[in-house]
């Protein structure tokens, strides 16, 4: 069965694939263009110790990401440690006490919860006065009815907008319903900071939230854009006034872009962003292959295989403790690194349900190589993520498959 399934794959997907090629030629050119601009020479890869004062790559680096999301200014540092740090930097740089933020893509992450303060944690933005405020969103869409009524309502300082689903069940959003909402809600407000959790979304398609309307973009350097080759690290893109806020709060007040230290990094910061449109497009491949496959197994998938993509995120819906473990287990199995490690459920920093994970990764956590986990939680959902090439991928998800079909 699953040798014809593989063998049905190979020509049925050969469409949708091409369309992810022209995505990732778009991108490529993109990069490499801003390469060249910005004159990026063998000196900018080494990078600075200290304090990192007169750091050219590092300046040079920003200036890439600045062109790649079309915006006025970038912070791209290893000072963060992932992206939910540099989510933190920003919220705590744009918000004060009694100011207002407001999610409108339901929960965030769950990882967000000690930020926010849903857990009373004494580091929380709650723990400074800051309000938060939150609408769900309605058939994987904007209620947009009740964003222009809140917005008329209260003062609101900052829109967080989370594009990847997370742990949640819903869809992820896409660039087209970003530039809808932007614009119902610059009807009501000019002033309203709109800022856009971009985690596993970049290079997916040829927009970024920030080329249509967004004002401030943040993400993680161990997902797309790290191209599976930097080692740590994150990014926040956006407006000049409000990255320089941002890197005060992630540095010290009075010094911002001036200081911060690559150690060694820029290299590993700029080869992965060259090769990331690749990467990501290997990453859509896998999950669209294994989409497909569960499908034709009569397994729920989100999305299905021939959906438009958002990010890098496939989801198999087990509806079954054990063979959620089971599948995951045998990503694990299936590995580069740590084939030989049995992955357990357990308590994890920032979640309240044991998760289990398998990241048998070059790098600690990189999600954009193949990587699988999901909380033990109904309706037991593997999240499946990254994918550095495709053959890897597909040998690694026929093999799990295989082994779950086995029992």
């Amino acid at each position: 069965m699953i040798d014809k399934l593989l063998q049905n794959a190979t020509e049925e997907l050969e469409d949708i694939f091409k369309k992810i090629d022209d995505v990732e030629e778009y991108n490529s050119e993109k990069i490499l263009n801003s390469f060249i601009e910005n004159n990026i020479c063998e000196t900018d890869l080494y990078g600075s110790t200290g304090y990192g004062y007169g750091d050219i790559g590092r300046d040079k680096i920003e200036r890439v990401y600045a062109d790649v999301f079309k915006t006025e200014s970038a912070l791209v540092r290893t000072q963060f440690i992932s992206g939910t740090h540099a989510i933190s930097t920003c919220l705590f740089a744009l918000l004060r006490p009694n100011d207002i933020l407001l999610s409108i893509t339901g929960k965030p992450y769950d990882t967000l919860d000690s930020i926010i303060g849903f857990n009373n944690n004494k580091s929380s933005l709650k723990s400074f006065g800051i309000k938060y405020r939150q609408i769900d969103l309605i058939n994987n869409d904007f209620d947009y009815d009740k964003i222009r009524n809140t917005l008329r309502k209260e003062k609101i300082k900052v829109i967080e907008i989370q594009r990847s689903k997370g742990y949640s069940t819903r869809e992820s959003i896409s660039i087209d319903k970003i530039e809808k909402v932007i614009k119902v809600i610059r009807e009501i407000s000019a002033e309203v900071i709109i800022m856009v959790d971009n985690c596993y979304c970049e290079l997916v398609g040829k927009k970024e939230p920030t080329e249509v309307g967004a004002d401030i973009c943040v993400g993680s350097l161990i997902k797309n854009l790290g191209g599976a080759i930097a080692t740590n690290g994150g990014y926040i893109v956006g407006r000049k006034e409000l990255l320089t806020l941002c890197a005060e709060r992630l540095n010290v007040p009075g010094q911002d872009f001036e200081v911060g230290p690559s150690l060694g990094q820029n290299r590993y910061i700029l080869e992965g962003l060259y090769f990331s449109p690749m990467v990501v497009a290997n990453a859509l491949k896998t999950s669209i292959f294994t989409a497909y496959m569960f499908e034709k197994l009569g397994y729920d998938v989100s999305p299905k295989y021939n959906d438009e993509r958002v990010d890098i995120v496939q989801n198999i819906i087990f509806r079954d403790k054990d063979k959620l473990i089971k599948y995951v287990r045998q990503i694990q199995k299936n590995s580069k690194i740590d084939s030989n490690s049995l992955v357990e459920p357990s308590d994890m920093p920032g979640y309240e349900d044991k998760i289990i994970m398998a990241s048998g990764s070059f790098t600690q956590g990189s999600s954009i190589e193949l990587s699988c986990d999901g909380p033990l939680r109904t309706p037991y959902i593997a999240y499946q993520q990254g994918g550095i090439s495709y053959q890897y991928g597909k040998i690694i998800i026929s093999r799990a498959i295989k082994s779950l079909l086995e029992n």
